[in-house]
């Protein structure tokens, strides 16, 4: 391709709505356009980069003898009553956009497609003979993001690659499961980025075990917990730890102990003269039920840990039953304009203590009349320990469970683990941090949708059986994004080579110079014509012009018809080194084929 034709316009200066380097950098090169909040257009050059990645995605997974279909975009928001995520995906969460149509029909765009693969399993699956059958799509996802950010990272509209399979045992989906996981990792290898696999939360999407693929990068949204052995790695939504030890407690009897100014842990620490490990912090969250059920939860925990609200999402979500429900709409800590909806009084914020009492809770049909309690196991053994007591100003020390409080009868483990803990595997092993960006996540979902949905088969023995599920997501977009976020410099992108939108880009000084253009002219053609990915710019344009641009745009190589001529040779450039080579003109095409194919591999 020629420069000069291209739709192909550079920014100098980084756009005001982008706020982390990939997202500036996309913007200034060239590569996508801003179209609303949320929803970009990619641009030739962007559009190259999300063939190759989609591809190198379609290879591994056509390799382990899955399908790949096409699935509709428009969704009847019936199949997500059956499967009972609709009101999860439009209140809850309420990434998913809903509309009706003229015979008001409800519909959903798809975030997501378990509902509409399940619905075809269950009307064209029979029989075990048909099993496992494992079919994915590549195509565009929308999700109706509170705030859009980051660009391609965290939009509007965006494409993926899903996946779904089906099975007649758990040892089928297990050995699906780990193709996906052997795949997952060739894709991002293959990709030419740095990653690790890690545990993860399975989230609304459900099932048991799952695991996300993270490229790692300073600017990952998602923080990432490892051991150095390689033994253990997890999201910080789902990692286990071992806290530190808990101190002695400094205090051997009972007392309430005027404490202002003392509504933190900091504080009330620094003032009584006590670690925060033996201090019992109690954290107040309100929970929404889909069956329109307010319930108060009271957690109490270690002074020194903090609630990892994914947890106590999944230990309330268990509850659900006991208030005639199926799921939890959405979980918060009450603001002040909340809790006037429920509050029969002004709560001691600060200085609450595990055995707030029920009355502070208003009579009402929505709202559960009683607190739920519930116990971090980090607290369950703290003796002689620090807590609020129910009035601003003042604190206890000196108690003890089921002596000055009763044990909460719920004990979870909800607390965040960090950096720094004790590996549950190998205690001498601490948890060491990385920032991640999620780019694929598989999912072992069990018969969730397909007992919902009505989903079987008949088995061998003739009986009538739930199919066996499992989910298989990689971010087809996100990862393109997410791999300048992981290469670039002051100049601009680096690209792989794998994913780069062209291998090579030859630069003309000076287009009034016959032997330049001549010399460029001639290897755009024998270069393409070989396989070599070219693009020349031929543009009118300052040399210095050109250099940025082709460093800014990311190509891996950049040619240069300049100076050497006069020596029968061109300068060839590496965009990830700024290493300058002079090759013989002759032997251009040999020299680039030779690094392209040890960088492919």
């Amino acid at each position: 391709m020629r420069l000069s034709q291209m739709l192909f316009v550079t920014l100098r200066e980084d756009p005001a709505e982008a706020e982390i380097p990939s997202h500036k950098l996309l913007l200034r090169a060239g590569y996508i356009r801003r179209i609303g909040s949320g929803i970009y257009a990619y641009l030739p050059l962007m559009w190259r980069v999300l063939k190759k990645v989609s591809q190198i995605v379609r290879e591994e997974m056509d390799a382990t003898g899955a399908q790949e279909c096409l699935l509709p975009q428009l969704q009847p928001a019936d199949l997500w009553r059956e499967s009972g995520r609709w009101d999860t995906y439009t209140q809850a969460e309420g990434i998913m956009f809903s509309l009706t149509d003229r015979r008001d029909t409800e519909l959903g765009l798809g975030p997501t497609h378990e509902e509409v693969i399940t619905t075809i399993a269950k009307d064209m699956v029979r029989s075990y003979r048909q099993l496992p059958l494992h079919l994915y799509q590549i195509q565009t996802k929308f999700r109706d993001e509170i705030r859009p950010r980051f660009g391609l990272m965290r939009g509007r509209e965006f494409i993926m690659k899903d996946g779904y399979s089906f099975h007649t045992s758990e040892e089928s989906l297990k050995k699906t499961y780990q193709d996906m996981d052997r795949a997952y990792s060739n894709m991002l290898r293959r990709s030419g980025l740095e990653f690790r696999a890690v545990d993860a939360d399975s989230g609304a999407i459900g099932g048991s075990g799952s695991q996300e693929f993270m490229v790692l990068a300073e600017a990952g949204e998602d923080e990432v917990l490892y051991t150095e052995d390689g033994q253990y790695a997890a999201n910080v939504e789902k990692a286990v730890s071992i806290p530190a030890e808990a101190e002695v407690s400094p205090f051997a009897t009972f007392e309430k102990r005027e404490t202002p100014g003392t509504d933190t842990i900091d504080k009330l620490g620094k003032f009584v003269k006590c670690s925060p490990t033996q201090v019992v912090k109690n954290v107040l969250y309100q929970a929404v039920y889909d069956s329109g059920i307010t319930v108060l939860v009271l957690v109490s925990i270690r002074g020194d840990q903090d609630v990892n609200q994914v947890k106590l999402l999944n230990e309330l979500t268990k509850l659900a039953g006991n208030y005639q429900a199926k799921t939890v709409l959405f979980l918060t800590v009450p603001d002040a304009e909340a809790q006037g909806k429920w509050a029969a009084k002004s709560l001691p914020l600060g200085y609450m203590a595990p055995d707030l009492a029920d009355d502070y809770i208003a009579a009402s049909k929505e709202v559960n009349s009683k607190f739920l309690r519930l116990v971090d196991r980090t607290a369950v053994d703290l003796t002689n320990f620090v807590t609020g007591s129910n009035e601003s100003g003042y604190h206890v020390v000196g108690a003890n469970w089921n002596k000055e409080f009763p044990l909460p009868a719920t004990v979870v483990g909800v607390r965040t683990a960090k950096k720094g803990d004790r590996a549950v595997h190998n205690p001498e092993q601490t948890l060491q941090s990385a920032r991640g960006i999620e780019v694929g996540h598989i999912f072992q979902l069990g018969t969730k949708y397909s007992q919902a949905m009505g989903a079987t088969y008949t088995s061998e023995q003739g009986e009538e059986m739930p199919l066996i599920m499992g989910c298989y997501g990689v971010g087809v977009s996100r990862l393109a994004q997410s791999a300048v976020e992981q290469s670039y410099d002051k100049d601009g992108i680096i690209w792989p080579v794998a994913i780069a939108p062209y291998h090579a880009i030859i630069s003309i000084p000076n287009i009034s110079d016959a032997q330049q253009v001549e010399v460029a002219e001639k290897l755009y053609a024998e270069l393409n014509q070989s396989g070599i990915e070219t693009l020349l710019d031929d543009r009118d344009e300052r040399a210095g012009v050109k250099f940025k641009d082709a460093d800014l745009i990311g190509i891996p190589y950049r040619i240069v018809t300049g100076r050497s001529l006069k020596a029968g040779k061109v300068e060839i450039v590496e965009r990830a080194t700024h290493k300058s080579h002079e090759i013989l003109i002759e032997e251009v095409n040999s020299t680039l084929k030779e690094w392209i194919e040890a960088a492919l591999k």
